[in-house]
């Protein structure tokens, strides 16, 4: 996983020795029974490794060698568990498209928290392992396509270095769903920093109120911002630094055209992580509008609107500490207010510095943004594809698209070019800059349909191996990518995805 400076993970010594590997410490047991169940995952029929992730088994300290076997089916499916787990189901409620709804687990199973041989702590769950407390009448289970999307996505941001859950395998459970019609189960394995989402927070809030809430803060601060215990008022720090870690992930998210698709406050991680790839998909032709998401009629979750949707969230969980923050309510509203109102800033400022070294520029000029934006209306103007608009700009031929014969486009092009001849760098190195950001490829909706198709209708997976192993190299372009790179055709001009529960 990758390392984010703004987490220092809570560390432990006790590095396991088993000869699977496993080395549970679980920590998030240990808080009050009101946030979570306690249960073992239900068993299936037949489980069987269709997608297993061995370089992140070995980061984690597991024995590949072991689990990519039937003992580690058995375990990936529920049907047996690790040394030391204590499977639980996480209570949490969240806002779905604006609307507060109680929540929790309803078909996940956190089997505990593996420290890794560097000390580091991440939960290891479940997604698709039967009924729970949670579950509200459904049945717990998943099917194979939307496990293998979570997979084929979660690792693509990992390597587009997007902080994210990742997955250890994805298993074949024997059993079919019911959703319109009958669907291959499958359960995934999600590794993650935590899965404390604002969600947790706003269960907190209502089901057992200032206690449990700040029973949670300190949970929290503790597991991923043990600096913020000598603040004067840590909850208004951890606020702050919830601003700060959503916007830099936002932000990281707008400059690669990756759309979420649902942000609800319960996919919130406040570990700064992405979490949840249900809907998602990675944007081709540039417009702020892009929504693919079949439920999000109205546009809520779309690419353009999800720094304001982001805010949103923040408010949310900002509402939850307010009695945290000061006794005195109306000083906690202001002194919460003060921090929100500071996001537009943060973000701004995490997105400029993303697209300035998407387009080689150092230094600031308060031209940069006029820049910038005059650029992306343009590509809104010719629909322009986003991913290979930004990898081809630095090319000494531009290819044959429409936004390079505009006129306005070569007025552009030389105000960029003026840009970089101004700066300290030469043309080269900033050109070195826009390769190292901008990447060649993305997880194209139409080749990630592809894999999922074939592994779903032929049980032939070879095609999505070919696709992880070009994705796990997102900035290098040659003959093995150069199939990856091209855009879809107009058949996918109407593309949508669906949530996949």
């Amino acid at each position: 996983m990758q390392s984010n400076p703004m987490y220092h993970k809570e560390k432990t010594d006790n590095f396991g020795t088993n000869s699977q590997g496993w080395n549970f410490h679980n920590s998030y047991v240990k808080l009050p029974s009101s946030f979570f169940a306690c249960l073992d995952p239900v068993q299936v029929s037949s489980s069987k490794i269709v997608v297993f992730n061995s370089s992140l088994a070995r980061f984690l300290g597991l024995n590949p060698d072991e689990l990519e076997s039937d003992k580690g089916a058995a375990i990936f499916s529920g049907n047996q568990l690790p040394e030391n787990a204590e499977p639980l189901a996480m209570a949490y409620s969240g806002h779905q498209f604006g609307y507060f709804t109680v929540l929790g687990d309803g078909r996940a199973i956190l089997l505990g928290e593996q420290i890794t041989p560097q000390g580091e702590r991440f939960d290891i769950q479940l997604k698709g392992s039967g009924r729970t407390p949670f579950s509200r009448g459904g049945d717990g289970r998943a099917a194979l396509v939307p496990m293998l999307r979570e997979y084929i996505i979660s690792e693509a941001m990992y390597y587009l270095r997007i902080p994210t859950t990742r997955a250890l395998a994805v298993v074949t459970t024997g059993e079919n769903v019911m959703r319109q019609t009958l669907l291959p189960g499958a359960i995934l394995t999600r590794v993650a920093s935590s899965h404390i989402r604002v969600g947790t927070f706003e269960a907190a809030a209502c089901q057992g109120g200032v206690e449990d809430v700040k029973v949670l803060a300190e949970y929290t601060i503790n597991r991923h911002f043990p600096d913020l215990k000598s603040e004067a008022n840590p909850c208004l720090a951890l606020l702050q630094a919830a601003v700060s870690s959503q916007a830099s992930l936002v932000a990281k998210w707008q400059c690669v055209g990756f759309i979420h698709g649902v942000m609800n406050t319960d996919n919130m991680a406040l570990s700064g992580e992405t979490i949840d790839y249900g809907p998602c998909a990675f944007m081709d032709s540039y417009d702020p509008a892009t929504v693919f998401s079949s439920i999000d009629q109205q546009g809520r979750y779309s690419y353009g609107n999800q720094p304001r949707i982001c805010q949103w969230n923040l408010t949310r969980f900002a509402e939850t500490l307010l009695p945290l923050i000061s006794k005195n309510e109306n000083e906690a509203i202001k002194k919460a207010t003060r921090v929100l109102e500071s996001f537009p800033e943060i973000f701004e400022s995490f997105w400029l510095d993303g697209m300035k070294r998407k387009l080689g520029m150092s230094g600031v000029e308060k031209e940069d943004p006029e820049l910038i934006e005059g650029l992306l209306s343009l590509m809104q103007k010719h629909r322009a594809d986003f991913t290979n608009t930004f990898r081809n700009l630095h090319l000494k031929k531009l290819p044959d698209d429409p936004l390079f014969h505009d006129q306005a486009f070569a007025v552009w092009h030389g105000e960029w070019m003026n840009r970089l001849k101004s700066q300290s760098l030469s043309i080269n190195e900033s050109h070195a800059i826009m390769d190292k950001n901008n990447p060649a490829v993305i997880p194209r909706n139409h080749r990630v349909e592809e894999a999922l198709e074939t592994a779903e209708s032929k049980g032939d997976y070879s095609v999505m191996h070919r696709l992880m192993s070009v994705l796990a190299k997102p900035f290098e372009d040659n003959s093995q990518s150069s199939h990856y790179r091209m855009p879809p055709g107009p058949e996918f001009a109407s593309y949508q995805t669906f949530c996949g529960t």
